[in-house]
């Protein structure tokens, strides 16, 4: 069907015709008839946000906790450019994201007209792609062909840069169609390659020490790739790990389970990474924080690689069984194929297994408990407790604090988990459960956060008071950059250089003042009816939970270390520390 309208129209039709209901935004002048143009209709709900890069984060929430594709709404010149940053988080942690920015109209460009930027070409590094709207005749192609690119294949954020005069203009709108959802150059591989498939399940078949080892690529490919993973790894009854993007995709209650992988992974990931034969890795890139030492990482396995994205193949790790495909898909067809081959199960008592349990034996992320002080990991634990049954999300801002959620709060399903993985980037947090919140608006949604980067976004609590929202952040308050002092106390001689935050706001009054609700609790024992009020008041609440200055976040494997040489909470004593330094003085985190 197609119809007459102006381009600001279409844009909302767009909208519509591609399921889109939410869109957060922040209005200026070049975007002001896609504005008029949302007031006059009821079907789509527009978020407030009090800043862009706060939309952009906010949509990557509400994309990460439904699957489907976030879309923010930004002026030209200064908007555009507060949305990087969201935009480069998003294409990093391969989020799908429909940007659409104004621009000044067709005959300014060019001649630094009144905020106006090169908005394709600041954002083509950190997008899948980007298009800047001429004609508004391209403009419903365009808007349908951007939602396809952000969501097929591996996902990412795109933009739409429209002119002013492209959205006043009159023209014919197409609803979409197969042709129209398709761009002329973007075929993603879905179907893995059945030859490659077999060898890597013979391979696997064969294997003494194997090891899954999965990312945010099978959370991604949507709720079947999570529940083929799982039939996965009970019919081969193989251990599996994951980054901090995968988490959920495989149960933390499941019995192979062996927590998260990396930098600050647990004991028993890491040294089945470093031990093991075979390593399969789904949807995962091989990123710097997982690897540590390149040349000492897992360095005695034979590899299995599935991702859709073909280039992350060989980027980092050279592979033995290289498989380009959508995870689902490639998923589907191992888990038939191994039945009908009746491969047989990785014994439970095998050599492997009794190794990882003595693994897990080391207890990794144990810690000191106090009665007077609250330890940050003892305060996620009793979150963790006081969350368990109930329906919930979890954002979280970056630091130690995001560290010490991924360890203690445990993730059963997919999409409940949301972050900032490879940009790591502070300010997340709030916005995206914001994103989560108007998505799940009867879920509880927890930010974990640090004292430090709350502060980054700390604005989009008047967001959420207008629009009835109930975001609950849940501030590690140690009075520091937890993560920048940690690396200063072992790499820089303990000079804590303007780490400290000596002079922070009053959360309980800052949250007031934004017409929320503001705790704050100083003992270990005030922790579980705080935490229940917490959960149980209405609108959002900033909880201060003021704990321990100086812990540090162990386990830590120091930047150019191998998988098995970690630094344990009862090992990093001074002469620990100071081995880990090498003979250069570099002990980079």
């Amino acid at each position: 069907m197609t119809r007459e309208m102006t381009g600001a129209e279409m844009v909302l039709q767009a909208l519509r015709d591609n399921g889109a209901k939410h869109v957060f935004g922040y209005p200026g002048g070049a975007v002001l008839p896609i504005y008029d143009a949302i007031c006059q209709q009821e079907d789509i709900e527009h978020i407030l946000v009090r800043h862009e890069q706060g939309a952009g984060h906010a949509a990557e929430g509400y994309a990460r906790a439904t699957g489907k594709t976030g879309v923010a709404l930004v002026t030209s010149g200064p908007g555009a450019t507060n949305m990087v940053t969201a935009l480069t988080d998003a294409m990093l942690d391969s989020i799908p994201l429909v940007c659409i920015t104004g621009q000044v109209p067709t005959n300014l460009i060019g001649t630094d007209a009144f905020q106006e930027c090169d908005t394709v070409g600041i954002t083509r590094p950190c997008t899948k792609h980007n298009w800047l709207v001429k004609d508004v005749k391209d403009l419903p192609r365009i808007m349908h062909e951007a939602f396809h690119v952000a969501s097929s294949g591996r996902p990412g954020p795109v933009v739409v840069d429209i002119p002013k005069d492209v959205q006043f203009a009159t023209g014919i709108y197409e609803e979409p169609t197969p042709v129209h959802s398709q761009h002329k150059s973007y075929h993603p591989q879905v179907k893995g390659d059945m030859n490659a498939l077999r060898a890597a399940l013979q391979l696997m078949a064969e294997a003494k020490n194997p090891v899954f080892y999965t990312g945010g690529g099978v959370i991604n490919s949507g709720p079947q790739a999570s529940q083929l993973l799982r039939e996965l790894v009970e019919v081969t009854g193989f251990p599996i790990t994951s980054t901090l993007m995968g988490l959920g995709a495989y149960p933390a209650s499941g019995k192979q389970w062996l927590g998260m992988l990396g930098m600050h992974g647990t004991y028993e990931a890491n040294m089945a990474m470093h031990e093991c034969d075979v390593m399969i890795c789904i949807g995962a890139r091989f990123d710097d924080r997982i690897t540590g030492r390149l040349d000492a990482f897992s360095p005695n396995s034979k590899k299995i690689h599935i991702d859709i994205d073909p280039s992350s193949i060989n980027k980092i790790v050279h592979v033995d069984i290289p498989i380009v495909g959508d995870v689902a898909h490639v998923l589907e067809d191992m888990v038939r194929i191994w039945r009908a081959s009746n491969y047989q199960a990785l014994p439970a008592n095998s050599e492997w297994q009794q190794q990882i349990s003595k693994w897990r034996a080391r207890n990794c992320l144990a810690y000191t408990n106090s009665s007077d002080v609250i330890m940050p990991q003892f305060a996620l634990q009793r979150l963790g407790a006081a969350l368990k049954g109930k329906d919930y999300f979890i954002s979280t801002e970056v630091g130690q604090h995001q560290m010490w959620a991924a360890q203690f709060l445990h993730f059963e399903e997919p999409n409940r988990w949301l972050t900032s993985g490879g940009f790591g980037t502070m300010g997340y947090g709030l916005p995206a459960a914001i994103g989560a919140q108007v998505a799940h608006p009867d879920a509880i949604c927890v930010n974990v956060a640090g004292d430090a980067s709350i502060l980054m976004n700390i604005q989009e609590m008047s967001t959420a008071v207008q629009h009835g929202l109930s975001p609950k952040t849940f501030i590690l308050n140690n009075s520091y950059m937890g993560m920048v002092r940690q690396w200063q106390q072992l790499l820089h001689g303990n000079r804590m250089s303007h780490s400290y935050t000596d002079s922070q706001p009053d959360f309980v009054k800052l949250a007031e003042a934004y017409g929320g609700t503001g705790i704050r609790v100083t003992k270990p024992d005030e922790l579980d009816d705080a935490i229940e009020q917490m959960i149980t008041t209405p609108g959002p609440v900033l909880f201060d939970c003021c704990v321990a200055q100086l812990a540090n976040c162990f386990p830590m494997i120091p930047s150019g270390k191998a998988h098995n040489d970690m630094l344990l909470p009862d090992e990093a004593t001074d002469e620990a520390v100071a081995n880990a330094i090498d003979e250069d003085g570099k002990f980079l985190v």
